[in-house]
């Protein structure tokens, strides 16, 4: 069944969204490197909460309402894990020691783009997929990819800088990256008019693709922080993200 023009449009509206927020990188020239660190963490034990929220308060149960849940739900969760582990360990495969120039940008920093690509491209199905199960759901699912977004984007945007790219090249690439969620959005939808209840395997491979995500990457970064007043801090801003995520269920 071929995705409505609403879907359509609350699809590539919010894939656009999410590839600006690419240029939120360049935000992090104008703070000091102690004060971006400190409030990156507490945007990724934000992001975290949000992701494990969406992806047990929205995503689960609307496949488990629509499907039922059985041994294809098990497994679809698991393959998104599955998958999201190979994608990482892609990534971090292969390592550089030569000093990055701007004549020869360090390789890891072009892993990054390529890595990058293929996240966003995964995050523009998995959008897709939310809107294709239900609107409420794909708006819940592109908050929470922003929240995860925004602490990513400065990241990779200084992986970038340190690799050699100057600002204006790191930016361009970074946002040409991003524009891939768009690519995967518009691959969604076009196969969901051939593919009957895609949203059955991609929701929950979405669900499993976000708990290791937060689980494998983020939480494991917030135990770095031992002063007991910024894990607190800490637990809040995760308590917090869970609570959004809790909140957006008056959508539907």
């Amino acid at each position: 069944m071929a995705a409505s023009s609403i879907i359509w449009t609350y699809s590539l509206v919010s894939v656009l969204i999410i590839s600006l927020i690419s240029f939120i990188g360049i935000i992090g020239l104008s703070i000091k490197i102690d004060k971006l660190k400190k409030v990156i963490l507490f945007l990724v034990s934000f992001s975290a909460g949000a992701l494990f929220g969406d992806a047990f308060i929205h995503l689960l149960p609307e496949a488990i309402e629509k499907y039922g849940f059985g041994l294809d739900i098990s497994l679809y969760i698991l393959s998104g894990i599955i998958f999201f582990f190979i994608i990482e360990k892609f990534i971090h495969w292969h390592h550089c020691h030569l000093e990055p120039t701007k004549n020869h940008p360090h390789p890891f920093a072009v892993m990054n783009l390529l890595g990058d690509a293929v996240h966003n491209f995964i995050d523009g199905l998995i959008i897709a997929a939310s809107y294709l199960a239900s609107l409420p759901v794909g708006i819940a699912t592109t908050l929470a990819v922003i929240l995860h977004e925004i602490p990513q984007e400065i990241g990779d945007f200084g992986v970038l800088l340190h690799g050699g790219f100057s600002i204006k090249k790191a930016l361009t690439m970074n946002f040409i990256t991003a524009l891939t969620a768009v690519l995967g959005a518009i691959v969604a939808l076009l196969l969901s008019a051939y593919i009957e209840n895609l949203s059955l395997f991609l929701v929950p491979f979405a669900a499993g693709g976000f708990i290791y995500i937060a689980g494998s990457d983020l939480i494991p970064e917030l135990h770095k922080e031992v002063n007991a007043h910024k894990s607190f801090m800490q637990l809040l801003t995760f308590v917090l993200g869970i609570v959004i995520m809790t909140s957006l269920l008056g959508l539907e």
